[in-house]
């Protein structure tokens, strides 16, 4: 039913690139040929090469190169008078946008993705931006507003026979039960994204389903050693591609199931490298999960009440800046669990926004930087 996972992100040139090249392969190659590209002045080439250079640095967490990169293949796009390509270039932006927490920027960018890959003929590129807004709403959890979206998107992928597409919209619409506490839905959509993936060849979508198995494993069944062996065989593959952000957010996952289990110093651990990695790609979503992370670890082993309340009262300011709700819901959660009410931390010196564990970038400036 489902052909080899392809990567239509690797266009021009670089079409004999597999979805599961080395990031770090895909950079050197697109860089090159992008060169070659301005040399010769073929404007809808040098566009295709810097589509796949802007999401090699994206995934690598290189977010300033990959915010030029995607601008300049914008450009280059506009030039050779390709709308398709504007299309995945905005495409890539919007991507960026998510990912560095500018949410109303993403969503900006992938709807003018869509409208113009819509307008260009290319159907791929219009379900690759639409599935972008889908993401985005699910992210922020507005599950009600994406779920249809969601729904749709995974009946077309169906329809056409994208494994890479299918797999993510089953991995999508499966978080969503995930986090609705509907757990046999959710690990039979992972499963059922696994199995695609491996036999599509899709490396990066099955460690991502992999991921989602290993905390459904870990949260329904309690099943510690399992969870870790999923998360273990996940890391082998976004190791295999350099995916930094993959990594991270297995990294994290790795802390949550060792907090589940009273593994308190080892998650506060994994925590801990998590919100490095974070940080150093500026990513603001996974930096405040992994700060979650760590502030109930810390509590979990002793530190004192207020410096918690505080730095739980930092991250409801931060997450509702950035906009996402589900995560409000689970400080609130984390509020419930070691008894401190909302507003507990005021007066305390880490209120102010001194604790160790806040980024050194603010919002404001995560977004700027993509503009």
């Amino acid at each position: 039913m489902y052909g080899k996972a392809v990567a239509p992100e690797y266009q021009g040139t670089l079409t004999a690139l597999s979805v599961n090249s080395s990031l770090t392969d895909v950079l050197t190659a697109g860089t090159a040929q992008l060169r070659a590209a301005q040399r010769a002045g073929r404007p809808g080439e040098a566009a295709a090469c810097g589509l796949a250079v802007a999401e090699a640095h994206r995934r690598l967490g290189q977010v300033r190169d990959a915010d030029r990169a995607w601008k300049a293949s914008y450009r280059a796009a506009r030039e050779a008078e390709d709308v398709a390509a504007m299309a995945w270039a905005l495409w890539s932006g919007g991507t960026l946008a998510r990912q560095r927490g500018s949410f109303a920027l993403a969503r900006r960018l992938l709807k003018l993705a869509a409208d113009l890959g819509g307008r260009g003929g290319d159907v791929v590129v219009r379900g690759y931006s639409l599935a972008g807004l889908a993401e985005t709403g699910r992210i922020q959890g507005d599950y009600e507003d994406v779920a249809r979206l969601h729904e749709q998107l995974l009946a077309e992928a169906r329809r056409r026979g994208e494994a890479r597409h299918t797999v993510w919209a089953l991995e999508g619409i499966a978080q969503m039960h995930r986090n609705s506490g509907e757990y046999d839905t959710a690990y039979a959509m992972f499963e059922e994204a696994a199995g695609i993936a491996a036999a599509a060849e899709d490396r990066r979508g099955h460690a991502w389903a992999l991921r989602g198995l290993a905390d459904v494993v870990s949260v329904r069944d309690g099943d510690t050693e399992r969870a870790l062996d999923l998360l273990t065989e996940a890391e082998a593959a976004c190791r295999a591609m350099d995916l930094s952000g993959a990594l991270a957010y297995n990294h994290k996952m790795r802390g949550n199931v060792l907090y589940r289990a009273g593994r308190h110093a080892d998650a506060r651990r994994l925590y801990a490298q998590a919100l490095a990695e974070f940080r150093t790609m500026s990513e603001p979503r996974g930096e405040a999960l992994a700060r979650l992370g760590l502030a109930k670890s810390l509590a979990r082993l002793g530190r004192d009440r207020a410096e918690t309340a505080a730095e739980l009262d930092d991250l409801d300011r931060t997450l509702k800046r950035i906009g996402l709700k589900h995560a409000r819901d689970m400080v609130a959660q984390a509020r419930e669990e070691f008894g401190i009410g909302a507003g507990d931390g005021v007066g305390h010196p880490w209120a102010d926004g001194a604790d160790e564990e806040k980024s050194g970038s603010d919002a404001a400036e995560t977004m700027g930087a993509v503009r």
